[in-house]
């Protein structure tokens, strides 16, 4: 299967190499020192340790448009970057191929659709927790047991996603054709926007978080928020969803020690995608059902706030970070700020 891979951060890393590994014919759509390194060096991907680590040679590019015709595309770019890359699709796409964004968010669907057409696009869950330790070089340290779970936005089964199915999970990726893909987008939306959010704005692990009474009621209050705004878009989520993801982020060692995104961000100075994670969720909650003081607002701090915000260390033993957050317009954090994690965008 031919496959494109527009992002080479922790997400496209782990699954293009996975599936580069099986022997599939994947191509990396890269720039700067991580498409220098990719060239020159090839991808490294550890799992769980270096003693599963694996160092593959992969093809690699900043020309998509000089590629042809794909199989797949796996879009994995931040949020913030999806209009500007999403115009390197349209010369991937013939009849049958099939865009999966592996993105962060409620809409990257529709926002590539907008640029390339809807007929291509399915809906994208990654469910896995990887970093960027260098260019060119990704840490896994977990996921659930399925990693990426993909479907049709209408709903339903089909050829081209049961396909994709059967290719990944032949490559060692535990992928799953979901024919309710809207549920565990939201399902999805929410780990990200209330046990992500209150991650950042802590600066703690997910362990720390649901384990803490203040952090947990938080968490529930944030929740609540997203099961009111999907009920308004005609999506039902289990009435335990909020519960499993208690359960996994307690039970998991490598989800109980890990960090969301948004802290991975906010603590390295990196642009931010509050805008398009709990903005976008306070800007549904307008028009939609009703305003979202836990999500727009930084919250009173429990202990382990007040001990994030004093101390430097940043472990799940000792963890701390000064209080940092978006600075400017473009949503930049810059260490050593005192501004609020804010999600009002």
């Amino acid at each position: 299967m031919r496959i494109a891979v527009i992002g080479a951060g922790s997400l496209g890393s782990y699954y293009g190499g996975i599936l580069t590994r099986a022997g599939e014919d994947v191509t990396f759509v890269a720039r700067g020192a991580t498409l220098a390194t990719l060239r020159a060096k090839g991808l490294t991907v550890t799992l769980g340790g270096e003693s599963a680590s694996f160092t593959v040679p992969v093809r690699a590019t900043d020309e998509a448009d000089a590629l042809g015709i794909m199989d797949c595309v796996l879009f994995c770019v931040k949020a913030y970057d999806t209009a500007d890359a999403a115009v390197q699709i349209p010369p991937l796409i013939g009849p049958e191929t099939v865009v999966i964004p592996v993105q962060n968010g409620i809409d990257s669907a529709e926002r590539i659709a907008a640029i390339t057409g809807a007929a291509n696009v399915v809906g994208g869950v990654a469910l896995i927790n990887a970093t960027v330790v260098s260019p060119g070089v990704v840490s896994v340290s977990g996921g659930a047991r399925t990693t990426l779970i993909f479907g049709e936005l209408a709903d339903g089964q089909s050829a081209r996603t049961d396909r994709l199915e059967t290719v990944f999970q032949a490559a060692g990726v535990a992928a799953q054709a979901d024919p309710g893909i809207r549920t565990a987008l939201w399902s999805k939306f929410l780990m990200i926007c209330a046990f992500g959010g209150v991650s950042a704005l802590t600066r703690l692990p997910y362990g720390v978080i649901v384990a803490d009474a203040a952090t947990r009621m938080l968490i529930q209050r944030a929740a609540g928020e997203v099961i009111a705004c999907a009920r308004a878009q005609q999506v039902a989520l289990p009435e335990d969803c909020i519960e499993r993801w208690f359960e996994l982020f307690a039970d998991n060692p490598a989800f109980a020690s890990a960090y969301s995104s948004q802290y991975h961000d906010l603590v390295a100075g990196r642009r931010l995608e509050v805008p398009y994670l709990n903005g976008a969720l306070v800007r549904l909650g307008r028009n939609s059902v009703s305003p979202h003081p836990s999500t727009s607002r930084s919250p009173p701090r429990s202990r382990h706030m007040r001990r994030a915000s004093r101390s430097r260390p940043i472990s799940p033993e000792s963890v701390g970070h000064p209080r940092t957050t978006p600075s400017d317009r473009r949503h930049r954090a810059r260490p050593g700020s005192r501004h609020r994690f804010d999600a009002r965008g």
